[in-house]
């Protein structure tokens, strides 16, 4: 609330909202004190410059302490006077206020106004039901705020209901249109992009306007990537049709190079394998080491009677679970076994007890 109430005051002063009730006030004002002046007797000292300011501002205010007053019928026709007043100057100022409120949110909800977020996620592109999927979790993962930055097709902020989320819209490979979603102060880019050529063009813009900005490009055709390499060595594609991967690559940087790597020929995969029997009274954390020490490989997750579990370090394996690793090769359970006979007794006689 705080933050709204600072904005709102900031965008009523840089306004001419004050400007006409300024005016009706200062006139009643300085008409005024001359008036009473001359209708009050001397001993009153309401005209005084000490009072007549403390008066004038409590009685147009129609507050009126009473500590001061006019005792001649025409200085009670001048403190009417004062009253009437004040209510216009009061009645013209609320009105001038809630227009400009009205209008700000108007323009904000249409995005028109610029963005004063700094160190936070921008999202260039947007596409229906997507977009608001990707805002919700990442909302749900992380606290900082989002600037949403769309072409002009889209007429306002498609989801008014999130407070933290600014709205900004226009031609996106323009320069005054990035600045305006604070481009050029975000800490995070996520370009979606209507198509990867779109992508290209965007990211072109993007990174003239913040460099720095760990950017993250969807890409539909993940073969296209390197065109991206050109323009920055640093950004990272991930597949448009995986919106999660790009989640995670913009809270953890890195994460796609990991994916990209498991999934290229050459690199580390995932598998799975049916233990032997073997392995039945070991539990999970000693078939974690002997996958690891003898295969260089890292078991994710065993399956069991067609449910996939994530085991406690702990927990005893069933004879026919089949578990899931990363690793340069698929392994046989001949493998498997004959690196469990190849553990130290102990280890082995550990799993037992």
């Amino acid at each position: 609330m705080p933050f709204v109430l600072i904005r709102l005051i900031r965008g009523l002063g840089s306004s001419r909202v004050w400007v006409l009730p300024g005016s009706i006030i200062l006139v009643v004002f300085l008409t005024s004190w001359p008036l009473m002046a001359w209708a009050e007797p001397s001993s009153n000292t309401i005209t005084s410059v000490a009072n007549y300011w403390w008066w004038f501002l409590v009685t147009a205010a129609t507050v009126g302490y009473g500590d001061f007053f006019p005792t001649s019928a025409g200085g009670r026709v001048v403190g009417a006077y004062v009253i009437v007043g004040g209510i216009v100057t009061l009645t013209t100022l609320f009105t001038r206020v809630a227009s400009a409120i009205e209008n700000a949110k108007g323009h904000r909800m249409k995005g028109h106004l610029s963005s004063d977020m700094s160190d936070h996620l921008v999202i260039v592109g947007y596409t229906p039901g997507r977009t608001e999927r990707l805002i919700r979790e990442i909302i749900a993962d992380d606290d900082h705020p989002i600037t949403l930055c769309a072409w002009e097709e889209t007429p306002e902020n498609p989801m008014p209901e999130q407070p933290h989320l600014g709205f900004v819209r226009g031609d996106l490979a323009e320069e005054s249109v990035l600045r305006r979603a604070g481009v050029h102060q975000a800490a995070r880019l996520l370009i979606d992009a209507r198509d990867d050529n779109e992508a290209l063009a965007v990211t072109v813009a993007v990174t003239h306007v913040n460099p720095e900005a760990h950017t993250v490009v969807a890409l539909r055709d993940m073969s296209r990537a390197h065109n991206f390499s050109y323009i920055a060595a640093d950004v990272r594609c991930v597949q448009w049709h995986s919106p999660r991967l790009a989640i995670e690559e913009l809270q953890d940087p890195g994460i796609a190079i990991v994916y990209a790597d498991l999934m290229s020929h050459g690199g580390r995969n995932t598998y799975s394998t049916r233990l032997p029997e073997a392995l039945h009274q070991m539990n999970f954390g000693q078939v974690q080491e002997v996958l690891g020490r003898h295969f260089t490989t890292t078991v994710l997750a065993v399956q069991h009677e067609g449910a996939v579990i994530n085991p406690g370090w702990d927990t005893q394996l069933p004879e026919d679970a089949v578990v899931y690793y990363v690793g340069e090769r698929r392994l046989s359970p001949e493998e498997i076994a004959r690196a469990v006979a190849r553990q130290p007794y102990k280890q082995r006689a550990a799993s037992v007890d």
